[in-house]
């Protein structure tokens, strides 16, 4: 068999298997950003409120989205080895342990609201922003419970089911948003709290609606019959909390680490934490595609896995990752040949575009990085090795990232550019950790 055709057989069922993800993500980019535009039709206030509150609340709620993709490999490998009733054991343990854990990890977030008028935000922004805050972080509740079915169904390779929850709770959240923002169709108008009511609404139809088509598909009838056979387990539970957590820290840490930048780049004036955030914008959208492939990956590799198809479970990897470089190598020329024309979409200040502009370089030259570690982060999940790439990724940001972007951008002078030179180390040393160890442990004894 030629290399071409090793890999073939496993682009297409790969790009199945992400695009449902990919498009749920886009969803949820498209709520965050039509909840800004209504949010800043009602002025400067309540639009900083509504920025200041998700900034904290986003560091606690991609820990739990995290913490419940532990769930994934575990039944991906059950399911791929043919043990069925594994899978729905594993799924009973996510129902009691991931709610335990976001309830926990709800009560942390709402201590939370009690330390924000010290965060130096102007004191209107933390009083409109602190009701609002407190209406997120219950809605965290029913998130983590969508997400325990969301990703039960990906294990068992189904990605399309969550979709389609996820945009039709999407479509749900912006209506919601136009009727209680501004008190239409007899509605009062609630303003800010509006947003935040429709988007505990939109996530608690979300669970609701994911019980409703596990009682009503037959996808799942054979789970339904047989997971009262299931016991809950301490041990198991323990196992998966143990797998979950690491997962939540490898996504808490790339969210931190970019918040720091961020913070750092204020620090260099307006102008650059302008560039920045426009900047930031396309590598985040590049991201999202790369982030879906990953995903995609770590369901297939777990069910190889539990086939015991090593050479094939190298394949779908290697053939997730020819896609993801294929994808990011574009975007990256299209980074540097539109570097002016790009953050000029955003902004008509000449001094913004031209640090953007310097920024699409360094961009452009980590989508390859980016692409490359996600993906074998994805990899490494399914094979349920997580421990050792959430501790390289403390080293690859905060060991390197942000200390060298510091040190370009105020000891050496290198302004903006200096703290994306940070991030192209950090993205450039972990995705070459992660390769070599996804090839160590699948290597041949």
């Amino acid at each position: 068999m030629t290399s071409v055709n090793k890999y073939k057989s496993h682009y297409r069922p790969n790009l199945i298997l992400a695009t449902p993800v990919m498009l749920s993500q886009a969803g949820q980019m498209i709520v965050v950003l039509a909840d800004n535009l209504m949010v800043g039709r009602l002025g400067t206030v309540p639009l900083a409120a509504a920025s200041f509150a998700n900034t904290v609340f986003v560091v606690g709620m991609v820990f739990g989205i995290g913490m419940v993709n532990g769930l994934t490999p575990l039944v991906g490998k059950a399911y791929g080895g043919g043990h069925k009733i594994m899978a729905a054991s594993w799924f009973k343990q996510g129902l009691y342990a991931f709610q335990g854990a976001g309830l926990l990890l709800s009560m942390i977030l709402w201590l939370v609201s009690y330390l924000m008028p010290f965060m130096g935000q102007p004191e209107a922004v933390v009083e409109a922003a602190l009701p609002y805050y407190r209406v997120l972080v219950v809605s965290m509740l029913p998130f983590v419970l969508f997400s325990t079915f969301k990703q039960f169904a990906e294990g068992l390779g189904n990605t399309r089911i969550a979709m389609a929850i996820t945009v039709t709770a999407n479509i749900l959240n912006i209506f919601l948003n136009y009727l209680w923002i501004f008190g239409k169709a007899g509605f009062p108008a609630m303003g800010l709290m509006g947003a935040g009511y429709a988007t505990l609404t939109a996530r608690t139809m979300m669970p609701l609606l994911f019980i409703w088509v596990y009682f009503k598909f037959d996808f799942f009838s054979f789970y339904r019959s047989h997971i009262s056979k299931t016991r809950f387990s301490w041990s198991k539970s323990l196992r998966l909390m143990w797998l979950g957590i690491p997962i939540g820290g490898q996504h808490f840490v790339e969210v931190l680490a970019f918040s720091i930048g961020s913070i750092m780049m204020g620090w260099l004036g307006a102008s650059a934490l302008a560039a920045h955030q426009i900047v930031l914008s396309f590598a985040s959208f590049t991201f999202m595609v790369a982030q879906g492939i990953a995903a995609a990956t770590t369901v297939k590799v777990s069910q190889f896995v539990g086939q015991g198809r090593k050479e094939a479970l190298r394949a779908t990897t290697f053939a997730s990752l020819h896609l993801v470089l294929a994808f990011m190598g574009t975007s990256a020329i299209l980074f540097v040949i539109f570097r002016n024309a790009l953050p000029a979409l955003f902004i008509k200040n000449e001094e913004v575009i031209a640090i953007a502009s310097g920024l699409m370089l360094v961009a452009g030259a980590f989508q390859l990085f980016d692409g490359l570690q996600v993906t074998m982060l994805g990899a490494l999940r399914g094979l349920e090795d997580v421990r050792l790439p959430f501790r390289m990724l403390l080293v690859a940001y905060f060991i390197l990232a942000l200390p060298v972007g510091w040190f370009f951008a105020f000891v050496v002078n290198a302004g903006p550019l200096g703290i994306w030179y940070g991030y192209l180390l950090g993205l450039f040393s972990i995705s070459l950790f992660l390769l070599l160890r996804f090839r160590w442990l699948t290597k041949d004894n």
